[in-house]
């Protein structure tokens, strides 16, 4: 009896682990492929071209400021050298703060600008596994799959599903 309960158990586990199918979704991908998301990444590209161009400006003032000092350096006096030498100090340590500063608010800015797409994401992922017919889904960066009897990529549908139902600019 006990045998046949086992040899039951087993047959029905093994016909339950056959039906299952794994979704996979490739949510950066998502993001960078819609057209909601194509106007996040511009904007950021923009945002961080300015960051970048005012970085760039005062770097080249630091560049100019120390070409300055190594020239004038033998002739100036041992508390103007030491001046000069803590100003610069001071502007590239202004500049490392402010670099990350700046780094913060892009970062910042992203997650602000893709929140609200993550939020209407959810639901048509949801729908295209269903529509699918999977049991699970799994965002692949976050739960990388190495190996499914049944799996099925669902990115390419979750990037049409979302398109047509928010079409965005």
């Amino acid at each position: 009896m006990k045998t046949l309960v086992v040899l039951l158990v087993l047959f029905v586990c093994s016909t339950v682990q056959a039906s299952v199918l794994i979704g996979l979704v490739d949510i950066q991908k998502i993001i960078v492929t819609i057209k909601e998301g194509k106007s996040v990444t511009k904007t950021l590209e923009k945002a961080f071209n300015d960051k970048k161009a005012i970085i760039k400006k005062d770097e080249e003032k630091i560049k100019k400021a120390q070409e300055d000092y190594s020239k004038q350096s033998m002739v100036l006096a041992e508390a103007a050298r030491m001046k000069r030498e803590r100003e610069i100090q001071e502007q590239m340590m202004k500049l490392q703060s402010k670099t990350m500063e700046f780094q913060k608010e892009i970062q910042k800015m992203e997650q602000d600008m893709k929140k609200p797409i993550l939020e209407k994401l959810r639901p048509i992922i949801d729908e295209v596994s269903k529509a699918n017919a999977v049991s699970m889904t799994f965002e692949l960066s976050a739960a990388p799959i190495i190996y499914a009897e049944s799996k099925k990529d669902l990115t390419e549908d979750v990037i049409k599903a979302y398109d047509k139902k928010h079409p965005g600019k």
